[in-house]
């Protein structure tokens, strides 16, 4: 130990006179030249990029940075030397595979009417279908008659669009149309068309959310509505689907998946390869940390924190050019790093030492083994407990009421729980229906009841500390005690301990199905936080995957269970 305390007081000595012979070599004529650089981007994002410019420059003033407008195209052909600013479809088609890119944010494409459109108040509660906005945008006039809702008859729709390749693709993947320039639909620059919507009861059309977002009062454009999306076509507004009445709801159902995916386009930062520019690698930090709050009041979906901490890991390591005389490239530093590398064999050596004099019939505690992997070995399924294929638990205490909670499987696939909505005291609930929520960072799950009964208790602790179910989900972390009603028929669905620890194995299974179907048809860029070497599944998988990702998670692996 005390060999060690000396050697890191020499290391320390080291460091401090590696920086004083950096400060003292560095010559003294030479004058601080303030960084400039150039930033093209796509004629829809300008706005946007020249707000981002100029907050930044604000902050950072001695930076010069030009903007310059260019075509898609052009900036995603790869031949542009300068950091890029475009949008693109989930999918990133039409950017070249071999660009670095990094997603800054969420552009929304919207449809809109004017609010006194003579349905309103009955699309503000059915909303509208895909099949009806097809059989009004999908007509060949652009002076449509078409059953606007349900229950009522044809009226005249007057149809517009945003006359730029970010909403015309985006509307065109929503309705399924190859090409929508090719219909009679009045198209126009966003002024235009808004004005034109604005003025006209029956009129109704396609633009960004930014173009009608008021950023000083949170508001839409006078007259203007969105027009709320029925996505499964049940002829209303499900409680799922009702995000249309408030700004921050809206923007919040956006990010967690509420909101049709092909109207979204993600806004990249685009280079030919890993920005290198010191100047350059600041502007994308900053976007990515004070930015986010521009992209927001311009009526743009900013990024939530897991999604900037997955980015900025693609800003690393970054090649930033170092100055003359640099403090790495001193002798002092790289006999430090030599130095270093010897203490690390050393201190590995002794460990190796030390492991081959313990008993070698000890055992190694299984959160150390399964640290950074999770397989089925790893799951906690206490003996005594019903489990039931919802990734829930029951207990029936002495008093005969039923204290239930989530199983150690889920919280492991899931990780960190940040909230959980939960149902009230006197509550009925039934077997199969929706008996809590589990949040991150504003994703979420629903848990579905494996008993029905009447809920006598909530755990109040989860409202402030819900990472309970990750520590001690049979414990501390309960979720609910409820009165049964036809316990003795439900535990025969319910199964045991050991029967469970079976069934386990194949909830893996449809994981690593699950995963492998997603990233290969949808997320690509979350490849490398799936499986660990040798197959074993990650722990925490889903943590570091979006909204998008969960939302097809309760759909097509929970949802399947109930």
């Amino acid at each position: 130990m005390k060999t060690i305390l000396s050697i890191s007081t020499i290391i320390l000595s080291l460091l401090f006179c590696g920086n004083v012979r950096c400060k003292e070599g560095r010559p003294e004529n030479q004058a601080s030249v303030p960084a400039s650089i150039q930033i093209v981007c796509t004629s829809d994002l300008q706005p946007l990029t020249s707000q981002l410019v100029g907050s930044f420059v604000e902050q950072h003033p001695e930076t010069k940075i030009e903007l310059v407008t260019e075509s898609p195209e052009a900036i995603r052909s790869g031949n542009i030397a300068n950091l890029g600013f475009t949008s693109t479809d989930y999918q990133l088609k039409g950017i070249n595979e071999n660009q670095w890119n990094m997603v800054i944010g969420r552009d929304v494409v919207v449809p809109v009417l004017n609010t006194k459109n003579p349905l309103m108040d009955e699309i503000s509660i059915n909303g509208m279908s895909i099949e009806v906005l097809n059989r009004i945008f999908g007509n060949v006039s652009a002076q449509h008659t078409a059953n606007v809702t349900s229950n009522n008859p044809k009226m005249q729709m007057t149809v517009y669009v945003v006359n730029d390749e970010s909403v015309k693709s985006a509307v065109s993947r929503f309705l399924k149309v190859s090409d929508i320039s090719s219909l009679d639909i009045i198209f126009g620059n966003e002024t235009e068309v808004i004005s034109s919507i604005q003025n006209n009861p029956n009129a109704i059309g396609f633009c960004h959310l930014s173009g009608i977002f008021d950023s000083e009062t949170s508001l839409l454009a006078t007259n203007i509505s969105l027009v709320p999306i029925d996505k499964n076509g049940n002829g209303h507004l499900d409680a799922m689907e009702d995000i249309y009445a408030d700004m921050s709801v809206f923007m919040r159902g956006v990010w967690i998946g509420k909101y049709p995916k092909a109207l979204i386009n993600k806004m990249y930062a685009i280079n030919n390869t890993l920005p290198a520019k010191e100047a350059e690698v600041t502007f994308l930090k900053w976007i990515l940390a004070d930015g986010q709050s521009v992209l927001h009041s311009a009526g743009y979906s900013a990024l939530e924190t897991n999604e900037i901490q997955s980015q900025l890991a693609k800003l690393n390591p970054v090649a930033v050019e170092m100055p003359p005389y640099s403090f790495i490239y001193s002798p002092s530093v790289i006999f430090l790093l030599v130095f270093a590398a010897i203490l690390a064999f050393s201190i590995f050596l002794t460990a190796v030492v030390k492991g081959f004099r313990k008993d070698e019939n000890s055992l190694v505690p299984d959160d150390e083994v399964f640290m950074n992997g999770f397989d089925e070995k790893s799951v906690k399924i206490p003996m005594g407990l019903y489990f039931d294929k919802t990734h829930t638990w029951a207990f029936m205490e002495k008093d005969g009421v039923v204290s239930v909670g989530l199983d150690d499987f889920l919280q492991h696939i899931t990780g960190p729980i940040t909230g959980i909505e939960m149902k009230f005291p006197g509550e009925k609930i039934k077997k199969g229906e929706v008996l809590f929520t589990i949040i991150q960072h504003g994703k979420h799950l629903h848990v579905y009841a494996p008993v029905s009964g009447t809920i006598k208790q909530s755990n109040e602790q989860l409202k402030s500390r819900a990472g309970f179910i990750n520590e001690s989900p049979f414990t501390e972390g309960w979720v609910y005690k409820i009165e049964p009603a036809g316990w003795l028929k439900e535990i025969q669905l319910l199964t045991l301990a050991d029967s469970y620890k079976k069934w386990i194995r194949n909830e893996f299974i449809r994981v690593k199905d699950f995963l492998t179907d997603s990233i290969n048809t949808q997320h690509l860029e979350y490849a490398h936080i799936v499986l660990q070497d040798g197959g074993l599944l990650k722990d925490n998988v889903l943590a570091e995957f979006g909204p998008e990702v969960w939302d097809d998670f309760q759909t097509k692996f929970l949802d399947l269970n109930k």
